[in-house]
């Protein structure tokens, strides 16, 4: 075998590997998302999930997270990944639960990174793996939503986690059909969804009392003015970039 044809041969194989594992990239969001609807379909999570049951087992819980408080974050956030992941309609009660077990503040940090963690999952999902389906399950909104994301992406999505504008679920897709950088996509979420998520954190860490008064949260406080007008603000400052751009463009071709 001459130098040339082992240098070839070398290549080859390289090329190959690299293939693979390009492969097994594409494919692990898909493996993460099946393992995860079939413990959510095993385990009969959704249906478990309800104030009430977390009024039963209120002692149990807290006891459990006092004895083994890593394994509880851990099985928490991977709980957490998975549900937005899946999109299961139980996000807020699920944040509501974090501030139950672990307060304000330890669980606003814990549910913003296991929230990004599973926006992630589809992201990478939609991009890679299923971007034929994930087309056709965003329809129209994709239109709606591709003139926010040509401006400034980073700002867009931070308004769309700001101010729940379409469902949490379809802003996980679209930024990935739509091309949007994947740093843009993972700090946009993580920093936009941080004031709801204290909001609701905040109800949990409360929690206890309303028990003790025979009371349940009521979820729509998000929406009462008093909390609402802040993350409205919050969300017309992240808007100035864009607005910015446009003036400043404008303002350009007039002057030309």
């Amino acid at each position: 075998m001459t130098a040339d044809q082992h240098s070839h041969d070398t290549a080859d194989k390289s090329q190959a590997k690299t293939t693979r594992t390009s492969s097994w990239r594409k494919l692990l969001p898909v493996l993460i998302l099946i393992a995860g609807l079939l413990l959510a379909w095993a385990s009969g999570v959704v249906d478990y999930l309800s104030f009430e049951t977390l009024r039963e087992n209120r002692e149990t819980l807290q006891a459990f997270v006092a004895e083994n408080p890593v394994l509880s974050v851990v099985a928490f956030m991977a709980s957490y990944a998975i549900a937005v992941a899946l999109s299961l309609p139980v996000g807020s009660l699920l944040t509501i639960v974090g501030g139950f077990l672990f307060g304000a503040w330890f669980g606003t940090t814990y549910v913003v990174i296991a929230a990004t963690i599973g926006a992630t999952v589809v992201y990478l999902a939609a991009r890679y793996a299923f971007y034929d389906l994930m087309h056709a399950k965003a329809g129209n909104a994709i239109r709606k939503m591709e003139a926010g994301f040509a401006e400034n992406a980073f700002s867009y999505l931070m308004v769309l986690r700001l101010v729940p504008l379409f469902p949490f679920w379809l802003v996980n897709l679209v930024p990935a059909l739509l091309g949007v950088k994947f740093r843009s996509f993972v700090m946009g979420t993580a920093i936009g969804i941080i004031p709801g998520t204290f909001v609701y954190v905040s109800i949990g860490d409360g929690l206890g009392a309303l028990f003790d008064q025979g009371k349940t949260p009521d979820l729509g406080v998000i929406f009462e003015p008093r909390i609402l007008t802040p993350i409205i603000g919050l969300a017309i400052l992240a808007l100035v970039p864009v607005i910015y751009k446009k003036f400043r463009n404008r303002n350009g071709g007039t002057n030309t």
